[in-house]
């Protein structure tokens, strides 16, 4: 692994206990806050936020793993080591501050984030996969 992947899978690592201590906001919500059970969208957008925020670092930290193996410039390689986590982050915020208030009835302008986010997502995998189906057998 090189050391641009590193550094990143690094900072991953680190970041992922965050995402368990989502995990243990929103299990506190479900137990003890009421307001929470009765607004259903918030319920199922926050559920999504945070199961896409621990899946998209783990595919981060899968693809890390194969970008240094790609036949893509250095240049495409940074783009795939930041568009999958960025990814991680704006799909996650799209669903959380889109129905921060414990009364939204509908997403707020902020939900327009996840397609941004879908998008960056798309665009590292594809360069991820173009390149690794490029590289030369040995």
């Amino acid at each position: 692994m090189s050391p641009k992947s590193r550094r990143v899978a690094g900072a991953i690592l680190i970041l992922l206990p965050t995402v368990m201590i989502g995990g243990v906001s929103i299990l506190t919500l479900l137990i003890g806050t009421p307001e929470y059970m009765r607004n259903q969208l918030r319920q199922d957008l926050w559920r999504a936020g945070h199961a896409h925020a621990g899946v998209l670092l783990l595919l981060t930290l899968i693809s890390l793993r194969y970008v240094d193996e790609a036949n893509l410039s250095e240049s495409s390689k940074g783009f795939v080591r930041l568009a999958i986590p960025s990814a991680a982050i704006l799909l996650p915020v799209a669903f959380f501050f889109s129905v921060l208030m414990p009364d939204a009835t509908e997403p707020n302008a902020l939900i327009y984030l996840a397609y941004v986010g879908a998008l960056i997502l798309a665009a590292g995998v594809v360069t991820l996969g173009i390149g690794l189906i490029k590289r030369p057998v040995s």
